[in-house]
């Protein structure tokens, strides 16, 4: 296993080969040569919107959410409570005998990619593998793999082509560096969050068993670091993702590993003369080589760099569950505002049912969101933030995983900007339905703070010919909401500059 690690880390390090007779330049398996791509390409910067799902084997007991198997085998859990009773003891019936149960006959990659783009997305694909080891493409290296068991299909692989057939761009997201039994069968480390798994010598968790050890990740660390890059690897050479998003506990994996990796993609990137993006959380990859995710909120401020967040639709869990509430369009559609504005992309998260149905309740809500998006798609699209990112008097909490949460309750006495790319135009959003014939003051726009140098030659209502009253006050400008046809959700008004 070793001499294997070894050849592929010769082949990365090579720095250029001879391709039709020019030299052309590789990336190297370390953080300065990674470094030399751009982590943001502006299809990314212009996208805003990505859809993913959580769907896999946690999918059938639709309990608790997609951490069941990390706390069947946990004493005291609830969902080992109800696992003991609804299916008998783990050590009875075992997670991975619920794979022949996620059957997923109704999965339709075409229809998913059609309800993603309706949706508003530029981007969509699958979450490749989750914390418990199972994937959904069709895996030589991971025999715990759909294409094998369960639906017998190749999720990812049909994807793929319908999600590019519709002109997006293809994501896959990886969560398996948790997979690892890092606890190495100590019973007093089995709760750590390190390992998705707890050993338990009468549980499946602990068989030796070649095949079974794989999914429930008891095997040698060595040899799991291989298999997790490997892994990628195959995900890379059969779907060329234009994006690989990391879950946390990626610093968990060896930085070799990692570097080998960036350098893998990025090469094999180049070769297909794609622009691909890294995305990672916290700071397991430097801020030169990925984009930054954020889980479940975003930042505070107005970033410089392009950053990520991903989010669900669900007010809780990330898979589907037999009691899944969903928040509105309006509350999704305006916290994106805000991420958008402070220079963010947003992954918004569905969940289908074991049996490859997505309800009727996300469909619904994913339209509305969509119908939204294409009404006022020349101010979000393509465009870039302003100066400032907005003003108002939201209350904001803080996200469990930094910056603040994404469930803001925002307001028509919130607004936020945006601007085209070639600065002719501001957009600014009010994240509510303004009423007729109030006057909204804009520090933000005062000629000693951020006004635009240009000057303003004309504000209107996007969707209306009907333009907006305007003034300079002291330290301000007003503008006076029109008697017009204005936005439930989040009435946009466009400033046209000179």
């Amino acid at each position: 296993m070793e001499r294997k690690f070894i050849i592929l880390s010769i082949f990365l390090f090579c720095v250029s080969i001879i391709s039709q007779g020019q030299i052309e330049e590789h990336y190297s398996a370390d953080w300065e040569s990674l470094s030399k791509h751009n982590q943001a390409p502006e299809w990314f910067a212009d996208a805003k919107l990505g859809i993913y799902f959580h769907w896999g084997i946690y999918s059938v007991p639709a309990y608790n959410g997609a951490w069941y198997p990390f706390d069947m085998y946990r004493d005291g859990t609830k969902v080992k409570e109800y696992h003991t009773k609804t299916y008998g003891d783990p050590s009875e019936f075992s997670y991975h005998d619920f794979v022949p149960q996620f059957t997923a006959e109704h999965f339709d990659a075409a229809d998913w990619a059609q309800l993603f783009k309706d949706a508003g997305a530029k981007f969509a694909g699958p979450c490749a593998q989750h914390h418990d080891g199972f994937a959904l493409w069709d895996s030589r290296v991971n025999p715990w793999n759909a294409a094998d068991r369960g639906p017998k299909q190749d999720i990812t692989g049909k994807l793929e082509k319908a999600v590019k057939r519709q002109g997006m761009k293809f994501i896959t997201t990886f969560h398996h560096a948790r997979n690892l039994q890092r606890h190495k069968g100590d019973s007093t480390k089995w709760d750590t969050y390190t390992s998705h798994y707890a050993y338990h010598p009468n549980y499946a968790t602990s068989s030796t068993n070649p095949d079974t050890a794989k999914l429930y990740g008891n095997i040698p660390e060595a040899e799991f670091h291989q298999y997790w890059f490997d892994q990628l690897k195959e995900v890379i050479d059969q779907y060329s993702p234009d994006i690989i998003w990391f879950d946390s506990w990626l610093k968990l994996i060896p930085e070799e590993y990692r570097q080998a990796f960036a350098a893998y993609y990025l090469n094999e990137a180049k070769k297909k003369k794609q622009e691909v993006v890294i995305a990672y959380k916290q700071k397991d990859m430097p801020a030169s080589v990925g984009v930054l995710d954020i889980e479940q909120g975003g930042k505070k401020d107005l970033s410089e760099s392009v950053w990520l967040t991903d989010i669900t639709l669900s007010t809780k869990t990330w898979c589907y569950t037999k009691d899944q509430q969903y928040k509105s369009a309006a509350m999704v559609v305006r916290n994106m505002i805000d991420v958008w504005s402070k220079n963010g992309v947003v992954l918004l998260n569905v969940s289908p049912m074991a049996n490859g149905i997505i309800n009727q309740q996300q469909r619904v809500i994913l339209r509305e969101i969509g119908g939204w998006m294409n009404k006022y798609q020349e101010a979000i699209y393509e465009t870039r933030a302003f100066d400032v990112y907005g003003f108002g008097t939201a209350k904001t909490k803080d996200g469990h995983f930094g910056g603040q949460t994404a469930t803001t309750q925002y307001t028509a006495a919130d607004g936020r900007f945006l601007k085209s790319k070639d600065e002719k135009t501001l957009y600014l959003f009010m994240l509510g339905k303004p009423t007729v014939g109030n006057v909204i003051e804009l520090s933000q726009l005062a000629p000693h703070t951020f006004y635009p140098e240009k000057g303003i030659k004309r504000i209107s209502v996007m969707g209306t010919d009907i333009e907006v009253p305007w003034k300079f006050g002291k330290r301000h400008i007003q503008i006076t909401v029109p008697d017009a046809a204005l936005d439930e959700i989040a009435t946009v008004f466009k400033i046209e500059l000179n």
